[in-house]
């Protein structure tokens, strides 16, 4: 009889257990759809000594800031700008042979030579140029000695259609000026673009002088703003020429 009675009572508490545990998952699961579960996502702080990248300036928009740097930079960009002027001038008096005119600037790159002297002097430095019958370059000398320089400064020079000139006087030469012809002006411009590459040439070299001295580290300020100088300076050469054509 205790033994009956044990065995109901065993009965009796596993079906209040599962009763129970059924309850408890009832529970559960209500709880989960009333209340759904959600990921939060968390970040990292920064860590201290961590900077701000907004106010970082471009290499390519930086100034060159060191003293010696800036003053190699100038001195370039006055040996390119003196490089430019000068082939611009020459352009403008192959522009003037081409058009026909005849006027003293068509002598303006003649350059005499003295045997005791270092530097080149210009004719209006030394002799006079004026126009005679609008097809012809007179020039006279201020000394007779300097005559024959100028002579060879005129053969040097080698000027498209004005290799030929007289001899007026013991302080004269004459020189006649043909009009162009298609050849002629096919030899003017031949002429300007050898000398746009010569051009071309000396910026670069002034460009290379400049990081040789200045010995300047890859990937530098100094290296792109020499770049951008040489750059502007030849598209200035470049543009020069195809104004003239």
């Amino acid at each position: 009889m205790s033994l009956r009675r044990a065995a109901l009572r065993s009965s009796s508490i596993l079906r209040q257990h599962s009763c129970l545990v059924a309850h408890q998952n009832f529970i559960s699961a209500r709880n989960t759809s009333i209340f759904p579960s959600f990921l939060v996502r968390t970040y990292a702080k920064a860590g201290k000594g961590a900077k701000s990248t907004a106010n970082l300036v471009p290499r390519s928009k930086q100034p060159i800031t060191d003293p010696e740097a800036q003053e190699e930079y100038a001195s370039a960009e006055q040996k390119m700008t003196a490089a430019v002027d000068w082939f611009r001038r020459e352009c403008a008096s192959i522009a003037t042979r081409a058009n026909g005119r005849v006027t003293p600037d068509l002598l303006s790159s003649v350059r005499v030579r003295f045997p005791k002297d270092e530097h080149a002097f210009k004719l209006e430095e030394i002799s006079t140029v004026g126009v005679r019958n609008a097809s012809e370059l007179v020039i006279t000398v201020f000394e007779e000695e300097s005559l024959k320089h100028v002579e060879r400064a005129l053969y040097d020079a080698k000027l498209p259609g004005l290799s030929s000139f007289q001899k007026q006087d013991s302080r004269t030469l004459k020189i006649p000026v043909p009009k162009p012809t298609v050849e002629a002006r096919k030899a003017l411009f031949a002429a300007a673009e050898r000398q746009a590459e010569d051009t071309r040439t000396q910026i670069r070299r002034h460009h290379q002088a400049s990081l040789k001295r200045g010995k300047y580290e890859k990937h530098s300020v100094e290296l792109d703003e020499f770049q951008k100088l040489t750059t502007r300076f030849v598209n200035n050469v470049d543009t020069i020429l195809k104004q003239l054509k």
